[in-house]
């Protein structure tokens, strides 16, 4: 496997770890603090919290390499449609499965599908940024 896999992975997973925080526990934090979505959660302190991290990294890795396979190299805009389909993707069953099998207020399932495909859109611009355009790096290495 190649460095920009690498690159790209790590790269994706801070990007994923840093939005899913964002996400998490800044706009949503007052929702999951709210009466009726706190009856469905774990206490914070159950020590479970370890497995987000590691579901973000099989998740950066895979979504790494998939874009790396069928990569174009037509810039960000490559990185965007990408992020968009693959948001559509994981974004609908999640909040939609999971506002079908829990009591969860809708406003909480849209809003982790909305955030959700804009959060897999903004990891589209970091791996796009990572694998750039094709014929760009060859361009700017011959230029003095």
């Amino acid at each position: 496997m190649n460095k920009k896999l690498w690159v790209g992975f790590i790269a994706v997973y801070v990007a994923m770890v840093v939005t899913n925080m964002v996400i998490h526990m800044g706009l949503l934090s007052a929702t999951y603090h709210s009466p009726e979505v706190m009856k469905l959660m774990r206490p914070e302190s159950d020590g479970t919290m370890y497995i987000y991290f590691i579901t973000s990294a099989i998740v950066s890795f895979f979504f790494t390499l998939i874009f790396s396979k069928g990569y174009e190299g037509k810039g960000m805009g490559e990185g965007v449609r990408y992020g968009l389909y693959v948001g559509l993707l994981m974004a609908t069953p999640m909040a939609y499965d999971s506002y079908a099998s829990y009591p969860l207020p809708y406003s909480l399932a849209l809003q982790w599908f909305i955030y959700g495909v804009v959060q897999y859109i903004i990891l589209g611009i970091v791996i796009a940024m990572v694998y750039g355009k094709k014929g760009m790096t060859a361009a700017a290495t011959s230029n003095p």
